[in-house]
């Protein structure tokens, strides 16, 4: 899968450059391309914002430097793009697994108050925010975005990884123990060492959906 990234601020995607993600871009899972808007602008000191009409606090960044951006990238026919902002469809499961399906996602990231409307018109297929807060720019979001489908291309994980964990069926994940057998006075419970792979399974589909009914009975 290729992920373009429109924003002003490259550097600021490292972390997703890492562990899991980094081993997925080596095996040629996954391809995150980073486009630096302000590399379109034609002011000398490469400026890419404005004031915005009608007055109001803050700076608006252009349209046109946004759509040459998204005008250099070859393979935007086949790709679906997707603006981060608070105004979006919240992010969930059954999204992230929707996108992991395309071949393409071009993200843009908007920053200072935003983006001109017209160019989002123009060229972005949806909206999609990860909570009802502002942050200070999309690229944060759209690294939530990238980690979270990243882990449904095929390759990247193993299917026993992700069709267990919260979410997965509207239930939040079971409980996880590993050594030692006993930390603080408390122990594993007695049916994960049985070996009894049926009582494991009855355990865990138990446990997921208390703990469901517990911290997100909306999900129920």
């Amino acid at each position: 899968m290729q992920f373009y990234v429109l924003t002003l601020f490259p550097e600021m995607f490292e972390p997703i450059k890492q562990s899991i993600l980094a081993r997925a871009s080596e095996k040629g899972l996954i391809d995150i391309n980073l486009i630096n808007i302000r590399d379109f602008s034609k002011n000398k000191h490469k400026k890419v914002d404005d004031t915005p009409y009608g007055g109001g606090a803050g700076m608006v960044i252009r349209p046109d430097v946004v759509y040459d951006a998204y005008s250099s990238i070859k393979n935007k026919e086949n790709a679906k793009v997707i603006y981060l902002s608070p105004q979006g469809k919240k992010l969930n499961q059954k999204k992230v697994i929707e996108l992991s399906k395309k071949e393409n996602l071009i993200l843009i990231c908007g920053h200072y108050e935003g983006i001109d409307q017209r160019v989002l018109d123009e060229i972005v297929d949806e909206e999609i925010s990860i909570g009802d807060y502002v942050l200070t720019g999309g690229e944060l979001p759209a690294m939530v975005l990238i980690d979270s489908v990243s882990r449904y291309v095929d390759g990247v994980l193993t299917q026993d990884s992700t069709k267990e964990e919260s979410f997965a069926n509207n239930l939040l994940e079971y409980p996880q123990y590993t050594r030692p057998e006993e930390f603080r006075g408390q122990k594993v419970p007695e049916v994960l060492i049985s070996g009894h792979h049926e009582n494991i399974r009855k355990w865990r589909e138990e446990k997921s959906l208390e703990i469901t009914k517990m911290k997100r009975p909306d999900l129920l």
